[in-house]
Parts: C-alpha cells; structure tokens; sequence
C-alpha cells in the first residue's frame, strides 16, 4: 500500500543532515498530521513507485536557470528532433554530477534515453517521406505526442524544486517539503505511464517493422540574382506588354473615377503588374496608396492601413472607431484630390462593396486598380463593364525560358547544352506561371548542374501536369521544393504558419522565435541569432519566402505568397506541428483532435473580432507557441507551458484601458513575449519566476516596469516602446545578458526624475550591447552628457540609434576618444553636433549614417568620403561654407543613397568629380532656400538611377524642372521625381 512508502523513516532518510535532527524529534507529530489515514490503494494497472526514486537532498536541484538544460543547443534541430532532441539533453542532465543524489533518477534517465534515441534516429529517417503509410504516420505522430508530454513532465519535475523559499520558517519548510514529496509521487507516477508509453511505442515499431519504410523520392548571404529577378522580371520578362495595356485602359481622358481589375490565377503576377503600373503613373496623382485586402479582412484595421498609407494626418486614435467614421473620414479627405489607389488581393463582394465607399466620385481624373482570382469580384469592382477588367495570361514560352534562366544562371544565355532538354521539360510543366518558375528556378540554383540532378527534379513534378495545369499541380510544384528543403529549415518554414496571410514578418522577431522554440541548432557554437539569419537567407534563396523590406543587400521582412501559407497549413495539420483557428468556436473544434494542439495561432480579427468565452472548452495547457491577431486575450492561466506569447492587437484597440498580462509570472517556462496595440499594458509585480525570458517586446506603453527584471539572466533583447519611469531606471546597469535594448530617455511631459543619473550611468556597463535605440525625450544638458558619456563605453555596439523630438544642447559624443569602433549603422540625427566627429574617419565598418552638424567644411566632407564601407548617408549641415564643395574622385567608393540636406542653399556650390561616387544609385536633394541653381558634374555619376530634388521637403515644380535639364544628357537617364 502506498501509505507504507511514507514513514517518517524514509523522510529522514532522504532529508539533508541539516534536516536529520529536526525531523526525528517530530517524526511521529509530522506522521499524525499529515497522514491521518492510509490513502487508498493504488489501480491495478499501476506498481508502485520505490521512494528511493525521488529522494533528494536540500539544493540539489539546479536553482539557475544557466544550469539547465533548457538551453543546450542541438547541432540539426527539425520537425521530429525540434521535440525530440531537448527532451533528450534534458534526460542527459539528469544523469549528470548535478543530479547524482537523486536515488534511481539515473537509471530512469538512462533507459528512456536509449529508448527515444533509437525512435529520433527511425524519425529522422521517415521526416524525408512525403506520403508516409497510415501505420507509420500514426506511429510518427504517436512518439511525437509523448515526447512533448515526457518534456512536460520533466519540467515540472525540475520547476519544483527551483521554487524554494529561502525565508520559510521551520513549520513552512516541513510544509513545503510535505508538498512537493506528494508532488514529486504524482511526477513519478506520471513518468511511469510515460515509460510504459515509450515502451509499447518501440513494441510497435518493431512489430509493423517501421525501420524498413524507405524515403520516397559558412554565413549564408542572400542570392545576388534573386535581388535582380525581382528588378528584371519587370522589364525584360514579359511585364512590359502588360504594363501598358492596363496603363492605357486606365489612363484615357474620363473624368470620372475609373476602376480597372486585373484578374488571373495564383501565382501569375497580378500583384507586380499592378505595383509596376502604380510606379509608372503615380507621379500625375495627388495623393496614392497601395494596400493589400486578402481573404479574412479585419475591415476597421484595413481602413486604418489605408489612412496611414495616404498619409493621413493622426489616422490612429485611442479611442474605438466604427467602420463607417473611418470610411467618412477618407472620403473627406479624398474630395477634390486627384488620387490612385491599388485595392490588392480582394476575395469576395462584399469586401469590395465596403472599400469602394470610400472612394468619392469628384470628376477628377482618379483611378482605382483591383487584383483579384474571382471573375466576380472583377466584375463587380468595374461594375461589369468587360472593358474595365484585364485578364493576366501566362507568361509565353520565351518569357518562362527567360526568367527561369535569370534565377538559376543569372544570365537568359548560360544554360550548358546538355541542360537544354531537360530545361524545357521542365517549364511546360510550370505552364507560365512567374511563381511556378522562380520557385523551381530557386531550387535548381541550389542543386548540382548535373543532367542526372535536373532530371530528378522533372521526373518529381509529375508528367499529367503538363497537360493538366490546376492548383493542385501549382501547389505540387511548391510542395516539390518544400521536400527538397534540408532537414533542419523545414520546422523553421513550418513556423511561419503561425502568422496571418499578407502579413509582413520581421526577420529579427522571426529568428527569435525561432530560438525559443529551439529550432534552431547551433553546430560549433555560433552565436544562434546569426544562424537563425542564416536560415532565414537560405529560405529567401529558394523562394519559399518573399523578400518585403530591403537595405543594401540585407532582407529584413518577408511575406509568405497565399498558395505557400495554403501548403504551410496543411503540412502543419498532417504533422500537428501547429493548428490555425479563426474564432473561439474553431479553436474549440482542435480539442476534439486526436492529438493535442501545441501551437496555436487564433486569428479573431476577422469578421469583425471574437470574444472569448469561458464555457467553451479548449485545454491550452499543452501549448508551447500561442499567437494572438484579434482584441480577446484567453486567460493566461490556461497556458501552463507556453514558451512563445505573440499578442498583435492591430494598430487601434478597439477597447480603451489596458491589457493586463499579471498572469505571465506563472509561465514559468516563458522565453519569448511580444506585445503591439493596446494603449497600455500592465505586467505583474514580479518577474523573477520568468528565468528562462530571453525576448520582452512591448510596443505599447507600460505602466511600469518590475525591478526584479534585473534577475533575469537569459533576458537579450529588451524593447520598452514608453514607460513612466522617465529617465533610465537605476538597476538598467545590472542587466549585463542585454545584446539589444530599445528604451526611452526622460519624460515626455518635461519633468525631471529623481535618482535619473544613476540608471544614464548604468547604462555604461552593458559591454554585450549590440544593438541600442533610444528614444530621446526632454533631458537637461548634465543628463546628456552623462547619457553620451555611458554610451561610448559600449565598445561592442553594430547598431545604434537615437529616435525622438531632438534636442538642440550640443552633443559631447563629438569629443569621445575613438569609440564605436565595430559600429555599422549610426542614426543621431537628434543629436547637435558642432563639426564632423573627427573620430568618425576611424569607422571602417560603418555602413549606415544619420548626421546633423551645425557647420561642416570640404576636409570634412572628405573624412566621411573616405570611409570604406559606407553604403547610405543622411547628412544635414545648417551651414556650409561659401565656396565651391567638389567632392573628388574616389570619394564615397561604394555609396549607393546620399541625402543632402542644407539649410541655406548650397546647389551653387555641390560638385561631382569624374570618379566621385562612383555607385551612386539615388541623390535626394534638400535646400531650405533656393537660388536657381543645380550641382555641377552629375554627368559624372555614372550608375545614378534617380534624383529627388526638395525645397523645404516639398516639391518644387520649378527645381524639377531645372534638375530634369540638367539631366537630359545624362548618359543614364536618371528619372526625377
């Protein structure tokens, strides 16, 4: 019977010699108290569990989180080793030194590591399988359920002895101990069944002879030649003929608003045809905007989007807004404006029958460009007038040919002779389609230019699509280039299911998700953001991803094409990796499934918003990734394991007052938390149980911060958008573990904090700091210069950036003595500087510079000119000198964007040397005053591809022109806008 395993006896026994004597004297008082009855017997099915299994000693649990292995790092982490492998470590440390005082702990670990080594490998074998047989699947999905509970397991084990309190007094320690003996027994209890599990799972790999299915068929940088299809494919591959053919439909002499629809099948390019007809026309228009719809619109969040687009003034406000205001409101603002707008990627009706309200009918000349799959919504969209409606077509055969050699060769003539067949074997089955193309193209890059390799690749994508070209086939060729991904990219690529169509993803908040669901491995001890990038970069190369926002070769936002989240989705539902819900009701539907969810994306922004419901019933204790498009945040209390918390709530709360998010202090195996929308939010009082929090990001404004945040050792990335702290919080300096930190700087209002220098101080002794942005509010001149002081002694620093109102103290950054020696990027605009930091000469790896001096000078000019790696350059001088500024041969080698920004007019006195920046592509032109004249020597710049020209920031028709003379000789032909 159970109740003989808990004498006072085996207590003793198992209690440090600190705790020998207490226990004795009271052994029989402990006995009466607690256990006044035997308990009753244990289920037949069940054995007992010896006691010898849980004793331990008082502190021989890990009580750092440094010492646990939450945070080993795997070399090859996929979609059965993204569960597999750290449950694995986590058994490893349990046979370690650390845990050797745990009788029969060892030998327990032991065997259930030799049991799931054995299964990873046969998981390993069979993740290369497309189609697996229903036994195996089941077998798969059967090891991967009970890995993720044997983890669940462990963690609680090792979550109950990290909780002791140091201050208890005697009864409470007695107490306490009593507590979790009973709790370790259910943890024992548990792991038994998880054993027997683990047991009958090798039984039935062995018995259905698993082992035998057989498969059916350095920093990495971003592919050159990708940058240059997206720029190629407009002009040379097939997008001209088009282009003008809905330029002419749309550009006729009707007065009145005219609509045009592009209309076509996924993948055909409906959206870079209607981007490439914006940019051709959308300098004859007032205002303009480009926005995308796509299947489940959240309509009062699309209408915002379309008012920040057009540049509305304070478009978002705190308070709730129906959809009819907003739509009252962009009709006002359109009236008597010529505008252009690109409706992209509308699905049904009656999304079209609410975005055309706001579209006012001012006889003016305005345009309306509509891309669609639905003939319907086409025809709606133009009123059903056939005229108004263009029907995208396949590219022609020489077009695919074109295209499909650009991506892989990076030339239309590279393709050897003994490719040629199979080549054109291998575009009738991409039947002209631009996505089809790039996204073969992309995996033929990556293979091995042999006939043997391009044959295999064609003899996969089937011979009945060549005569049958439906989505179904389309979605074969993606599906084709996701079982040629390498093992370890695919759970990072199945990862991006978790995020809505159409929405653009952050590399860097990626990769740190990626970390803290531990896909991504770390081979020979690299830093693991950088091999996250570099899993992002492979993903880019092969076109699973599309590349959003770029600077200079680098990617820093994707988006996922809908065909590709549409295989995202459903190769997530086959392996339940991660399930999709669009309301409260969807999500209660995943509990019926045979497995249990473990990540879960809830999108409850479309339809107008979901409201959470306690009587439904979803168990989310299992989940490990919860992230959250709409208003109603579940209880947090329901998550007892979640690791990764994404809550986007859009850019307007729809509810005024604050997210309270107390509740996260129980996460205890938290890592990851994002924050973006609500007003305020408020955290709990505490937040030293969260050891294992590597990302906090609130982009909201926070009430406060806890200062116990200081203990978190494994916290990295730290993005505080507004706090009531004011001034820098006086613990900031202990948080040592910080690599990138976004906080503001004093107070909005104007006042002054007490005890504010201490934290400016602190903030000097964050030497891992790489990455730090400041958010600059009012500061006396002892604080900045304090502040300034701090900074320079971050020698580690690649990125730093000062955001705010500015300040007009002049800045004593110009007089440190050689810091930032490893810096990259530079943003000080806010700052005043005097001159030129002579320092700055020293920069070698500065790619990026924002600079605002109040006097410069030519030698000045030179020392920025002659750093080596600078890429982009934002300079503002409020005065120059009155004599000719020549800026000379070899000056700015490799600058490819430069800013010039004047506050008297210095157009009379710019040069450009033969030889002057010579990869100049864009010179954007600002004088306060303007006396008629343009810089000389602009003939010079020979890969100038555009000039922008400005007069207080506004366009000045008169310079246009003048610059537009200037120019026509221009052997590049550079336009002016």
């Amino acid at each position: 019977p159970r109740h003989s395993l808990l004498t006072p006896t085996d207590w003793l026994i198992s209690s440090s010699s600190a705790f020998q004597r207490p226990f004795s004297l009271l052994a029989h008082t402990i006995q009466i108290r607690f256990l006044p009855r035997p308990p009753p017997p244990l289920p037949a099915r069940r054995r007992p569990i010896p006691v010898r299994l849980l004793s331990f000693t008082r502190g021989a649990f890990p009580t750092s989180p440094s010492t646990c292995p939450h945070q080993m790092a795997y070399e090859i982490v996929t979609v059965a080793s993204g569960v597999m492998d750290p449950l694995i470590g986590k058994l490893n440390a349990l046979m370690g030194e650390e845990y050797g005082k745990f009788t029969g702990v060892r030998k327990q670990a032991s065997f259930l590591e030799k049991e799931l080594s054995a299964m990873k490998a046969v998981l390993h074998k069979l993740e290369l399988v497309d189609e697996l047989d229903p036994t195996a699947k089941d077998w798969v999905d059967h090891v991967r359920d009970m890995s993720y509970d044997m983890e669940n397991c462990i963690d609680d084990f090792m979550h109950q002895f990290r909780a002791d309190d140091a201050k208890a007094g005697f009864i409470e320690k007695i107490t306490q101990f009593i507590k979790k003996f009973r709790q370790r027994l259910r943890i024992a209890d548990r792991m038994e069944e998880l054993k027997t599990l683990a047991l009958e799972a090798n039984d039935r790999r062995e018995r259905y002879k698993i082992d035998d299915w057989k498969p059916a068929s350095s920093s990495v940088v971003v592919d050159p030649r990708l940058r240059a299809i997206y720029q190629e494919a407009d002009t040379l591959v097939g997008i001209d003929g088009p282009r003008e053919e809905v330029v002419t439909q749309l550009m006729d002499t009707q007065k009145k608003l005219k609509v045009v629809s592009v209309v076509g099948f996924g993948g055909l390019g409906k959206t870079t045809l209607a981007k490439q007809v914006y940019d051709k026309i959308d300098s004859q228009f007032d205002c303009k905007a480009f926005f995308s719809v796509s299947q489940r619109p959240d309509m009062s969040e699309l209408l915002n989007n379309l008012q920040y687009k057009l540049g509305m003034n304070n478009p978002v406000s705190s308070r709730a807004r129906k959809v009819d205001d907003i739509i009252k409101e962009i009709r006002n603002y359109l009236k008597e404006k010529r505008y252009l707008i690109v409706v992209d990627d509308v699905w049904d009706e009656s999304a079209w029958y609410i975005i055309k309200c706001v579209f006012p009918e001012e006889g003016n000349g305005s345009r309306v460009i509509v891309t669609t799959r639905v003939e319907v919504v086409a025809g709606a969209a133009c009123q059903n007038d056939r005229e108004g409606i263009y029907k995208l077509e396949p590219l022609s055969e020489e077009n695919s040919r074109m295209l499909l050699l650009n991506r892989v060769f990076g030339s239309e003539h590279g393709c050897p002779p003994q490719l040629e067949q199979v080549m054109t074997e291998i575009l009738k089955k991409c039947h002209g389609l631009p996505l089809a193309i790039i996204t073969i193209g992309s995996l033929l890059a990556s293979q091995e230019r042999s006939r043997k390799g391009w044959e295999s690749i064609r003899d996969s994508l089937g011979a009945h699509s060549a005569t049958n070209p439906s989505l179904e086939e389309m979605k074969s060729i993606l599906n084709l280039s996701y079982m040629h991904l390498p093992a370890y990219l695919r759970a990072c690529f199945l990862y991006l299911g978790m995020y809505v169509e159409d929405y653009v993803i952050s590399r860097d908040d990626l990769v740190r998700q990626w970390i803290a669901e531990g896909l991504v491995g770390n081979l020979h001890g690299q830093d693991l953001e950088a091999v996250g990038r570099n899993y992002f970069n492979e993903l880019i190369n092969r076109s699973m991803i599309q590349l959003c926002e770029t600077s200079y070769g680098e990617v820093f936002s994707c988006k996922v094409h809908d065909l590709m989240l549409d295989l995202i989705v459903s190769k997530c539902d086959r392996n339940n990796f991660l399930s999709v819900a669009y309301s409260y009701e969807g999500m209660a539907r995943l509990h019926g499934c045979k497995y249990k969810v473990r990540r879960l994306s809830l999108s409850s922004m479309a339809g107008g918003g979901a409201t959470y419901d306690p009587t439904i019933t979803v168990n989310l204790s299992q989940i490990r990734s919860f992230t959250l498009f709409g208003k109603s945040m579940p209880p947090l209390v329901l998550f007892k394991y979640l690791r990764v918390l994404r809550i986007d709530q859009g850019s307007v709360g729809e509810d005024e007052g604050t997210l309270d998010l107390t509740a996260i202090s129980q996460l205890f195996e938290l890592r990851y938390l994002y924050v973006r929308g609500p007003d305020f939010v408020q955290l709990p009082a505490e937040l030293q149980g969260l050891v294992y929090l590597e990302t906090l990001h609130i982009d909201s404004e926070l009430k406060s911060i806890p200062s116990d945040i200081v203990h978190l050792s494994r916290l990295s990335y730290l993005y505080i958008e507004y706090c009531n702290h004011g001034v820098l919080p006086e613990w900031i300096g202990n948080m040592k573990s910080l690599n990138s930190l976004r906080m503001p700087v004093g107070m909005r209002n104007g006042q002054r904090e007490l005890n504010g220098m201490n934290g400016i101080i602190g903030l000097g002794e964050l030497t891992n700091l790489r990455d730090l942005t400041i958010i600059l509010w009012s500061l006396e001149k002892p604080e900045l210069d304090a502040l300034v002081c701090s900074i320079g002694k971050l020698c580690n620093l690649k990125h730093l950036q000062f955001n705010g109102p500015g300040t007009e103290i002049h800045s004593q950054m110009g007089s440190l003595s050689n810091p930032f020696q490893h810096i990259e990027e530079l943003k000080v605009l806010v700052l005043n500087f005097r001159r030129v930091p002579t320092w700055m000469g020293g920069l070698h790896c500065l790619r990026i510079l924002s600079l605002r001096v109040e006097e410069t000078s030519t030698d000045e000019v030179r020392l920025l000119g002659e750093l080596p790696s600078l890429v982009k350059l934002i300079f503002i001088p409020s005065h120059i000198p009155k004599e000719r500024a020549i800026l000379g041969t070899g000056l700015f080698p490799v600058l490819e964007y430069f800013h010039f920004w004047p506050k008297e007019d210095a157009m009379a006195y710019l040069g450009f040397e033969m030889g002057a920046m010579p990869n100049l592509r864009t010179l954007s032109l600002n004088s306060g005053e303007w006396g008629g004249s343009v810089p000389i020597g602009m003939e010079h710049l020979l890969c100038l591809q555009k000039i922008r020209p400005y007069r207080d920031l506004n366009h000045d028709a008169t310079m246009v022109s003048a610059f537009r003379d200037a120019l026509s000789l221009h052997p590049n032909h550079p336009s002016v806008e």
